[in-house]
């Protein structure tokens, strides 16, 4: 495929493994990485070495190399001024990781002028990158080989011990060589090397710089720098000037800036780190001084007093007078001054707060805590040492303060410390101010809240405050003080705020001492007095106060005032409750009275913005833990968008008709847009997202709609225009609003419409936020990497190209979700479209999203793309193939790299398969391209297959090979991919690639590996993935034996599935499927962690053993004790499957193992009955039979109640939606009720004599149950399935008297008679709704009336008079559909309407057997059947004496009778030989139907006429008892309802019958006993219809007469033409067999023994002739 991999790994794969991001990921991996290759990484950058004659001639004498990467290696040597071999090694890493073409492409684009000049560009990019990437692994390195948390902590540890020695003189080096080497010009790099090209050499290079330093700091940050080491950097910095006195500095420009000032911070940050501050404060503190390594260093000192020019020299210059201070006191001259001087001037404070917040910002945290805990160090030792009035403004020393203390430890460092040492001054000096200025303590404070146990520091310090500071201008009268004035004294109590009565308030009391403060200004300008005065009181009291006041004055000019006052507490409040929630209660008089400051400032003319950010922060931090409470207290506000009418439908909402923006709505409008500034805005969004994770009740969720609209109609297709002050708060917000979605999206399914998930994905589905969503997602692979490239960061873990990741993430998760949720649909939603819509040039979203593969940095961003890509394959009608266009096997070739890479992060490698799985089904194109097959052909002409070079199957082949199991590069859930895609393969048939596949060798031996192994007991913890593997394994195994004939099977499968076999695998997995069946329906959770997964495995072994049924020679189970016990484990399976019904996961699994049972029950039904002798199977059916029928009845009782519910809802549509709740039943083909019901059959006959079911019977009400259900579903027409399984048992009951006896007993007549009427009358008239044209076998409410049917008719048989009464009841009731249905086959020759008349006479046959019950209760029903029978007998006739006739009504009026042929435009083309024959086929089975019918219906009408030796004989025989059903005509009948059926009908039904047996081809051994049963019959028909003529006075002697000749020539004609018939042999009739209610040989007086070839019912016609001839 590819070229293997490299020998030398890329720097860039080198950091990804460090991160993590690989597929290596044990800690002895990630040493053995580092051991190969900590060389490169204390080289650096001079692991890049220059051109030289050496390497060009070693790479000349390279005969592995092609010559067209070696003469192009020397081109990028050229330009990038890089050692020749290492330039094809560059060449090499490109192609096999960035290239974006295919091999094929290369050698033209190395060949065109053009196209090699823009690849060398590229190439250049990716070797900046690398360069990059190497000193990033040395940083993450340092950054982590202390961190105990770290799991690679010891690995990364011995690598920095190993670079210890080397690291800074090398670096060092490095960084000097390139602030001075000069820029690259096309004299000496060749013409790519334009301006731009130089520029972005420049920015590389600065680039680098910042990097080398940043890693010299974090170096030094954990070893100590010795003094020379210090002078040397000192020099550096200063020739340098600090990064802004580069060689090249004409070339730096604005966009650079960023960089240039992260190399001064980094300068900066060496020197006074190195100057050790922390052990300079150590020694002073233990007056040991003369230790310190710079004692005594007068050339630094030297260098120093020349600095002072540019900011960054304000650290140094700090550091450095600290330093001389405290090491020589004595000293203290006028030069330690001056520099302290410059400093300030310098603003060191405001330039440490602005370094601070800049590598706070972007890349490595751990760089940034670093650099705080350096400053830290410092600032406590200055403010330690000097007064805090000579080191400038205070505020900002205290900017700086809170900037130092973000570090995560130092917070908790500061309360452990002494309080009158380092910042505690400063927080001494905040508290002395307190409450005159409460910012600058506040500020302080909230700095100083990192977790729980500084939480309550704070709170406890705020709650115990023993001054209260307060300004005057004048003395006022109720004081007293002392001469001097420094004193003051109270003389009369002091309400501290102006507020009315009642309210939260401070009283000073009488008696007060106050300090009066000397030497502290007020402010700029005022005069007057700063009082302390000594009094006790709770700061969080005072602040409830300062809001309360707040809200007094918000409409009047001191607003501004006040809001400066109350955002730090607000600030303070939210840092509180989100780092310690226990305090929240403790603030409650705070927190409370924010509902009603938001509302307030939020109405005002120009609202504090920044304050009501505050404010939502607070509810933010408040609604992670009582989301419910926030809402109800918010709503109220109207500071959220609202609803001022009820939302009752969609169209409705997303109208937004009668909603209002709410303050916010219109603070984003009028205040944030014009101004460009969104803090609201992102606390708005955020607050948002907190409430819906917060999982409110559906009322309360629903309230939030306007909100969620607001951001769907208004924000999200329209952001990304608003005017931005700031760079990444747009990239922010779009991050901010996918996340919203996203969260409402994971919400569970909410019942009543519009919910929020439902507004949300109409929305994006049809509205224009779907637009944007796509928009996001085209934001492309190159716009990305363009995006992290720019940033000044060393690719850590923040900034604008992560949020940019993150954003573009989010919207592929949302898409795939929205279509995933969406409702089904048969047009596509304008978001479908977007998605799917074919672009020019490659450009379309489809091409996009593969391109996201070429992405490196984050793994999860390629593969949500192709996540999304596969839930498009699936349910887009659209070719990913031709979307791709010309890219389609570039990207192939770069799916099939990630695919193949064994340090490739193994999700990625998963969702690729998973994606070309689904392919295989949808995708053909696609498929065919991955597969790449080529063809040749064969030795006997046919089509060979072979793997192309770029196969994916190459790669699921070696993830397939046993060796590989357990390697890191294949762990079992990859192996379960591989699998999953080659049994999509075999389920799709695509016999190509399984032809290649088979002949592969060990194939077979490859994928049947998983089935001989061991797994863990059940009950134990398996990993899910191995239970599917074995699951994937089974079916394609099973698939192969099913499609491909036994004599054709590979060998070697066949050697694998004796092996199965001998090796006792049916045994092993038997055991394991009964086991876990049983643990799964245990309930215990160890049983519940893969139940996906387990329902899978008992699944493929469900298919498994189903298949060994009828292919035990190829599958090796031809032992009878290894079936037993395999038929044994099903039962207890089953058992434990029926037992535990309550959980939807038991019903499942209990419907797939009846659904076992009863295949297994018929299939092996003698090898079972065999069994019967043995003690284990008579013990278990029994109990079977007892657990089903329990279960039956409970299941009965609650269809039942859901189907009364259903109807009370008035949702009475077939298959209706029920609601989710676990009591609710679904009447389904697979519900557990119904198999139960097929299960019960299925036993009741295996259950020969009746005996086990009757004793159930007596002990369970089950029958009652059951036709209570059932009689419910025929009133509602509800629960089909369920009532076609309760008849289906009910039959098999009524085959044994006693069976029958407990049917009947148990009223069924009372529960179908009646309820079946709704069954078939339905809103249309009887007549269009009475024979819908269905495919026969299709479960349908006609198929119930059937069988209810053949019900009454086994009954009646059974049980005869007994039953006759409710017979009689039944065709009273339904007397009408039954004549409907005689008629009927005139009109419909459906087979399903065929069979409804066949079950009908059936019916009637049987009810014949007692004409004269019959004649007593019904008689006008007996004669209107009897006219209709005899019509019936005409009809089929005629349609089985014309075949063509029945060919045109089949063509003609039901179309569906007919199978289509294979080709659909039947209409258009000449009809084929197949579609011939298919016809051909339907024409002999609807034949077949209407011969059934007919014999039936001429069985019946023998009981509607006189016995023939009754007639014949009995001379005295009442004739008025029996009606002539036939006229007095011998014309052959025509098709028409006009003509009376006569002896001519009956004379044309023996002809016709004559004539099909003289078909010998055409009939079959069946068809021709019926030929000969309706003959018999007819005969009887005729002659005793033709005696009774005969005997009747009211028949004129004339047609007496000639009834005797038509007859007697007629009947002579016949039997010749039989004897002849029977001279060739012949069938005889099957009488009772077949039809056992049909009379049989009717005895012919004097026959004693019958001539051979002769039939009884031919003597009888003899006698017969005899007869009417005397």
């Amino acid at each position: 495929m590819a070229a293997s991999e490299l020998c030398v790994r890329s720097s860039r794969d080198l950091w990804t493994i460090l991160l993590g991001r690989s597929a290596l990921r044990e800690p002895a991996q990630i040493e053995a990485e580092l051991d190969r290759n900590w060389e490169r990484l204390l080289q650096g950058l001079s692991f890049y070495k220059p051109p030289s004659t050496s390497a060009a001639d070693k790479l000349k004498a390279d005969k592995d190399t092609p010559q067209a990467l070696k003469d192009f290696g020397l081109r990028i040597s050229k330009l990038l001024g890089l050692d020749e071999q290492q330039s094809v090694q560059i060449l090499q890493c490109y192609l096999q990781e960035d290239y974006r073409g295919t091999r094929n492409t290369l050698k033209a684009v190395l060949q065109d002028e053009r196209q090699s000049q823009a690849l060398l560009l590229k190439i250049a990019d990716y070797y900046y990158e690398e360069r990059l990437c190497v000193l990033r692994c040395v940083l993450h390195l340092l950054t982590y080989f202390q961190d105990e948390r770290h799991p690679y902590r010891a690995e990364y540890s011995n690598c920095v011990s190993k670079l210890e020695k080397d690291l800074v003189s090398n670096y060092r080096r490095q960084f000097e060589s390139l602030s001075k080497s000069e820029a690259p010009t096309w004299e000496t790099h060749g013409i790519l090397m334009t301006e731009r090209q130089v520029s972005h050499w420049f920015v590389q290079c600065l680039k680098e710089q910042a990097l080398l330093l940043e890693i010299l700091f974090l170096y030094y940050a954990y070893f100590e720098m010795p003094p020379n080491d210090l002078s040397t950097f000192t020099r550096l910095f200063k020739e340098q000037g600090f990064g802004q006195r580069q060689t090249n500095r004409h070339l730096v420009d604005k966009s650079m800036d960023a960089l240039v000032e992260r190399i001064g911070y980094f300068s900066s940050l060496i020197l006074v780190e190195g100057m050790d501050i922390d052990f300079l404060h150590k020694c002073a503190l233990e007056d040991r001084t003369e230790q310190h390594q710079f004692f005594d260093q007068q050339d630094i000192c030297k260098m120093l007093l020349t600095f002072g020019d540019i900011s960054h020299h304000g650290p140094v210059l700090l550091a450095w007078v600290l330093l001389r201070h405290t090491l020589r006191p004595e000293e203290v001259s006028s030069v330690i001054r001056r520099l302290g001087h410059t400093t300030l001037q310098l603003g060191v404070f405001q330039y440490l707060t602005n370094m601070l917040q800049a590598l706070g910002s972007t890349g490595n945290n751990c760089t940034a805590s670093t650099a705080r805990m350096c400053i830290y160090g410092l600032l406590s030792f200055v403010i330690t040492s000097f007064e805090e009035e000579t080191l400038g403004s205070q505020q900002h020393l205290i900017n700086a303060a809170c900037e130092v203390l973000a570090a995560p430890s130092l917070a908790e460092l500061f309360w452990e410390s002494n309080p009158n040492m380092g910042l505690g001054v400063i927080l001494d000096c905040t508290v002395g101010l307190f409450p005159y200025k409460t910012g600058p303590l506040l500020q302080l404070l909230t700095a100083l809240l990192s977790d729980k146990s500084t939480a309550k520091k704070v709170y406890t310090f705020l709650d115990k405050m023993s001054f209260y500071t307060e300004a005057y201008k004048h003395k006022p009268n109720d004081v007293i003080s002392r001469e001097d004035g420094t004193l003051w004294r109270r003389q009369t109590p002091k309400l501290l705020y102006p507020l009315g009565v009642g309210q939260t308030n401070l009283q000073m009391p009488q008696g007060c001492f106050g300090q009066v403060c000397e030497g502290k200004q007020l402010s700029v300008g005022e005069q007057g007095f700063l009082v302390r005065w000594e009094y006790s009181y709770s700061s969080w009291t005072l602040f409830t106060c300062e809001l309360e006041m707040l809200l007094h004055v918000v409409s009047t000019a001191d607003v501004l005032a006040h809001c400066e006052r109350v955002k730090p507490i607000l600030d303070l409040v939210h840092k509180i409750i989100s780092t310690d929630w226990t305090v929240s209660d403790c603030l409650l008089p705070l927190t409370s009275r924010i509902y009603m400051l938001l509302q307030r400032l939020t109405s005002v003319i120009n609202p504090p913005v920044n304050v009501i950010t505050s404010c939502v922060n607070c509810l933010i931090a408040l609604a992670a833990r009582q989301p419910g409470k926030v809402w109800s207290s918010l709503h109220h506000t109207g500071f959220l968008p609202f609803a001022s009418t009820p939302l009752t439908n969609m169209a409705q909402t997303v109208s937004a008709e009668g909603m209002k923006a709410g303050n916010y709505g219109n603070l984003l409008v009028l205040i944030e847009q014009p101004r460009g500034e969104y803090s609201v805005t992102i606390a708005f969004l955020r607050l948002v997202t907190t409430l819906v994770k917060g999982q409110l009740g559906s009322t309360q969720s629903r309230g939030l709609i306007p909100c969620v609209l607001l951001v769907l109609k208004e924000m999200l297709p329209a952001y990304h225009k608003w005017r931005y002050n700031t760079y990444g708060v747009r990239e922010r917000i779009g991050c901010l609003i996918l996340e919203l979605v996203h969260a409402i999206l994971n919400l569970s399914q909410e019942g009543d419409a519009p919910s929020l998930q439902s507004l949300c994905i109409y929305s994006l589905a049809n509205t224009e936020a779907g637009q944007a969503v796509v928009n996001i997602m085209g934001v492309g692979v190159d716009t990305i990497n363009m995006v992290l490239a720019a940033q000044p960061s060393s690719g850590g873990s923040e900034g604008p190209g992560q949020v940019l990741i993150q954003t573009v993430k989010l919207a592929f998760s949302v898409t795939n979700n929205v279509i995933r949720l969406k409702p089904q649909s048969d047009t596509a939603s304008p978001l479908e479209q977007a998605l799917t819509q074919h672009g020019g040039h490659g450009n379309n979203l489809i091409a996009v999203l593969a391109k996201y593969i070429y992405h490196k940095h984050d793994p999860a961003l390629p593969r949500l793309a192709i996540q999304l890509l596969k839930r498009l394959a699936t349910v887009a009608p659209m070719s990913v193939y031709a979307c791709l266009g010309s890219d389609a096997a570039a990207i192939r070739d770069a799916f099939l790299t990630r695919l193949q890479s064994r340090t490739e992060d193994m999700r990625i490698k998963v969702t690729i398969l998973e994606f070309l799985t689904v392919a295989v089904e949808t995708q053909p194109g696609l498929i065919e391209l991955f597969l790449n097959l080529e063809t040749k052909d064969g030795s006997d002409g046919a089509k060979e297959f072979s793997l192309g070079e770029w196969s994916c199957l190459s790669v699921v082949l070696e993830l397939l090979d046993s060796k590989q199991q357990g390697k890191y590069w294949c762990p079992p859930l990859l192996h379960r991919a591989a699998l999953a895609f080659l049994h999509a393969l075999w389920q799709d048939r695509r016999d190509s690639a399984l032809s290649v596949l088979r002949t592969k060798e060990k194939f077979w031996d490859n994928l049947t590996t998983p089935l001989f192994g061991n797994l863990p007991p059940p009950s134990e913890t398996t990993e899910p993935c191995v239970l599917e593997s074995c699951a994937f394994v089974m079916k394609i195994i099973a698939l192969e034996i099913y499609y491909v004939v036994s004599g054709v099977l590979d060998p070697s499968l066949k050697a694998a599935l004796e092996s199965f076999s001998t090796k006792r695998r049916y045994d092993f997995w038997s055991d394991y499927v009964r086991d876990l069946v049983c643990v799964a329906c245990d309930g215990e959770e160890e049983g519940l962690r893969s139940l996906s997964e387990s329902q899978m495995l008992i699944s493929a072994w469900r298919t498994l053993l189903i298949l060994s049924t009828s292919h035990s020679e190829v599958m090796h189970l031809k032992d009878d004790t290894v079936r037993q016990k395999l038929f044994m484990d099903v039962l207890e399976g089953t058992k434990a499957a029926l037992l535990m019904s309550q959980s939807v996961f038991c019903l499942h699994l209990g419907s797939m193992m009846v659904t076992l049972l009863l295949i297994l029950l018929k299939q092996w039904k003698r090898w079972i009955q065999g069994l019967n002798g043995q003690s284990a199977y008579i013990t278990q059916l029994p109990q079977l039979l007892l657990c089903v029928c329990e279960m039956v009845q409970d299941e009965a009782l609650t269809l039942i109640d859901s189907t009364r519910h259903t109807i009370q809802r008035g949702d009475v549509q077939e298959d209706g939606m029920e609601t989710d709740s676990p009591h609710i039943q679904k009447d389904q083909q697979d519900s557990v009720c119904v198999l139960a019901l097929h299960l019960s059959k299925e036993l009741c006959r295996a259950d020969e004599d009746g005996e086990q079911w009757l004793q159930v019977v007596r002990k369970l009400p089950v029958l009652p149950s059951v036709l209570s259900a059932l009689e419910l579903s025929m009133r509602s027409k509800q629960n089909l399935y369920f009532t076609e399984a309760a008849l289906h048992l009910l039959l098999t009951l009524a085959r044994t008297p006693q069976g029958a006896a407990a049917v009947a007993g148990a009223g069924v007549i009372q529960s179908i008679c009646l309820p079946l009427l709704s069954v078939y009358e339905g809103p249309a008239n009887g007549a269009t709704q009475a024979f819908v044209r269905k495919s026969q076998d299709a479960p349908s409410w006609t198929g119930v009336y059937r069988l209810s049917l053949s019900l009454m008719e086994s009954l009646l048989k059974t049980l005869r008079y007994n039953f006759i009464n409710e017979a009689l009841d039944f065709v009273g009731v339904h007397q009408e559909r039954i004549l409907q249905c005689l008629n009927a086959v005139r009109t419909v020759q459906s087979l399903a309407c065929l069979d409804e008349a066949d079950h009908t006479v059936g019916f009637l046959l049987q009810l014949s057997n007692f004409c004269k019950e019959w004649h007593f209760h019904l008689p006008q029903l007996l004669r209107d059947v009897q006219v209709n029978l005899c019509y019936l007998c005409q009809t089929c006739t005629y349609l089985l004496h014309s075949k063509k006739m029945l060919h045109h009504y089949l063509q003609a009026k039901n179309g569906e009778g007919l199978p289509p042929g294979p080709h659909p435009q039947h209409a258009v083309q000449p009809a084929s030989k197949e579609q011939e024959e298919a016809e051909s086929k339907a024409l002999q089975a609807v034949q077949c139907s209407l011969l059934k019918i007919l014999s039936k219906t001429l069985a019946t009408l023998q009981h509607f006429t006189p016995d023939c030796c009754q007639i014949l004989l009995d001379q005295s025989m009442d004739l008025a008892e029996y009606r002539t059903l036939f006229v007095l005509s011998f014309t052959t009948p025509a098709f028409d309802s006009d003509v009376a059926p006569s002896f001519g009908t009956l004379m044309a039904t023996i002809n016709v019958a004559l004539s099909m047996l003289g078909e010998v081809c055409g009939v079959g051994l069946s068809s021709r006993s019926l030929l000969m049963f309706s003959m018999e019959n007819c005969f009887y028909v005729l002659i005793s219809q033709a005696v009774r003529c005969l005997k009747d006075p009211s028949v004129l002697p004339r047609d007496k007469q000639r009834l005797k000749q038509e007859l007697s020539s007629e009947l002579s004609t016949l039997l010749s033409t039989l004897f002849r018939f029977f001279r060739r042999g012949s069938p005889s009739s099957p009488a009772s067999g077949l039809l056992p209610s049909a009379q049989t040989k009717p005895p012919t007086p004097g026959s004693k023994a019958t001539p051979e070839g002769q039939e009884p019912f031919i003597q009888l016609v003899q006698a017969f002739i005899r007869h009417v001839q005397r």
